[in-house]
């Protein structure tokens, strides 16, 4: 893949009983915009914490762009241009959210000007410069969302891993991540990895779809043909999520 990015190579995960990775490969590249979908317990958020050094696979490996990055610690891996938003948003309570992003911009250069001046750019991507005074704990779920992805892009990353960072939201919300989506892959290059269970979401960010389904990877491709994929319209698109 020519400017490939990401890439994971046969990697396998164990949980006591559960195998929640079965031999699963992927490759991103620069810019490229990927969805993996499955249903609870599939793997998906498996799979972002090997990526991102949270989790130490018990067989295969992890390159970014080129670099074997197999279970280095999170910060490395980050040092590496790989981002993450998790699923249950966690601001740092007592701070504002400018401080938030701060803290995050803090971790790529050490004068506190340049990380405010990156943060209040990033704020301002994600529509949130009109909360950068307000405690990030007052902020409504939405706003958290923005936040969380805000924290992220102040880290300059080449690989954007996004955990459910479209759940719960509105469709104008929806639209609006997208876009902002779209415009950090064509405009930067950045490499985004969304992990979703709303489809359309998926259908409108989603150059390529990869679905797991308990650890394996069983389809792969653009979002309309593996929607039309038998396997996957018996196992997912029933009991996921349409809106």
């Amino acid at each position: 893949m020519a400017g490939e990015v990401l890439r994971v190579v046969d990697v396998w995960k164990r949980f006591g009983g559960v195998q929640a990775l079965r031999g699963v490969s992927l490759s991103v590249g620069e810019g490229e915009r990927v969805a993996v979908i499955g249903p609870n317990g599939s793997g998906k958020t498996t799979l972002f914490n090997v990526i991102t050094g949270f989790v130490k696979p018990d067989h295969g490996r992890v390159y970014v762009c080129g670099v074997d990055v197999t279970g280095e610690p999170p910060y490395r891996v980050a040092a590496r241009g790989v981002a993450r938003t998790f699923q249950l948003v966690k601001p740092f309570k007592g701070m504002t959210v400018l401080e938030n992003v701060v803290a995050a911009a803090l971790s790529r250069t050490g004068s506190v000007e340049e990380a405010e001046e990156e943060a209040r750019r990033v704020l301002d991507m994600v529509g949130l410069s009109g909360k950068a005074g307000v405690r990030a704990e007052l902020l409504n779920l939405p706003e958290k969302k923005r936040l969380e992805l805000a924290r992220a892009l102040a880290l300059r990353p080449r690989i954007l891993l996004l955990d459910e960072v479209m759940a719960g939201l509105r469709p104008r919300e929806i639209e609006f991540i997208v876009g902002l989506l779209k415009r950090l892959s064509r405009e930067e290059g950045v490499a985004v990895v969304v992990v979703e269970h709303v489809l359309k979401a998926v259908s409108m960010v989603a150059e390529r779809v990869v679905v797991l389904h308990h650890g394996l990877k069983i389809a792969e491709g653009a979002p309309e043909e593996v929607m039309r994929d038998e396997r996957v319209r018996e196992a997912y698109i029933g009991p996921m999520s349409l809106g």
